[in-house]
């Protein structure tokens, strides 16, 4: 088997581009015998001469216009691997158990996941949903390395004194309206629009805050608590009332139902943030800013 030297390609590659020897060596920082040397090595392997030598320069043979065609998809190849396998050194590997609220178990959690398996194949992502309280305590005991939780307006103003947390996602509550509703259509509607409407609200259950009525309004006619989103957007869907739902679950809507945003001057919003020990393992970092990513993306997405 011919020996066919990639430094001597990359000279070759050099050369053709230069249109000399001696400008290929310069531009390499390299001296014009060095350069000689590996042309005459490449041009043994071929058993024939790749450049015709002239007085201002030279130009490829025959041969060498072969041999450039295929040394370009040859160093390009070899470039692409090198960037793979530089990749692997930033993959992630071990396991690590995340924990989250319901509402972000069901786009922004799913889609994290998603991207965190393709990036890093060797990171075993364990999740765990549950409530607020419940996956500070387990941050906290080291049971879980990283907690989605939601805070802000009608919250508890959760202790995360000795915890790390960011904000990954800042989005506004909306109302789910039957599809035939009479402010189906609106878009956006003032808060006083709601007040006669029945609503339909998360049954408490332990000690997570569940989504009740709209939250400034006083005395909200309740005509359901159930317990989960999908009886909920089920119940709003065959036309039995309406509901508050975050614009971060506003991908799992189902049909025939359809989002409304409320314009309330009272109302100052919510966040998800992302919550870790106050010095995380590498992992954890990984997951929080790919959390991060999706949540962006999401936004985007919602514009």
């Amino acid at each position: 088997m011919r020996d066919w030297s990639l430094a001597g390609l990359r000279v070759f590659q050099e050369v053709v581009s230069a249109g000399s020897f001696t400008a290929a060596a310069e531009a390499l920082g390299v001296s014009q015998p060095n350069v000689s040397r590996q042309v005459a090595a490449l041009e043994e392997a071929a058993g024939t001469t790749l450049f015709t030598r002239g007085a201002r320069g030279v130009v490829l043979s025959p041969a060498g216009e072969i041999v450039a065609r295929h040394a370009a998809d040859v160093l390009t190849a070899l470039e692409a691997a090198e960037h793979e396998l530089s990749g692997l050194s930033d993959r992630l590997a071990g396991r690590l158990k995340l924990g989250a609220f319901p509402t972000a178990t069901s786009v922004l959690v799913p889609r994290t996941l998603g991207l965190l398996a393709r990036r890093h194949p060797g990171l075993d992502v364990t999740l765990h949903e549950g409530a607020t309280p419940s996956l500070l305590r387990q941050l906290r005991s080291g049971r879980i390395e990283v907690a989605v939780i939601g805070a802000g307006a009608g919250l508890p103003d959760w202790d995360l004194e000795d915890l790390a947390g960011e904000v990954v996602f800042d989005g506004d509550l909306c109302v789910a309206v039957p599809a035939r509703h009479r402010l189906a259509g609106a878009g956006r509607v003032d808060v006083a629009a709601l007040r006669r409407e029945p609503w339909i609200v998360g049954e408490q259950s332990g000690t997570d805050p569940q989504f009740g009525a709209w939250p400034t309004l006083t005395h909200p006619h309740i005509r359901y608590a159930v317990r989960g989103w999908p009886a909920r957007l089920g119940l709003v869907a065959a036309g039995l009332g309406i509901s508050v739902i975050p614009e971060l679950a506003a991908y799992s809507v189902p049909p025939g139902v359809v989002l409304v945003r409320v314009n309330d001057p009272k109302w100052r919003g919510r966040v998800t943030m992302a919550v870790t020990r106050s010095t995380p393992s590498a992992n954890a970092k990984a997951v929080t800013k790919t959390l991060r990513e999706a949540a962006a993306d999401l936004r985007d997405r919602l514009s």
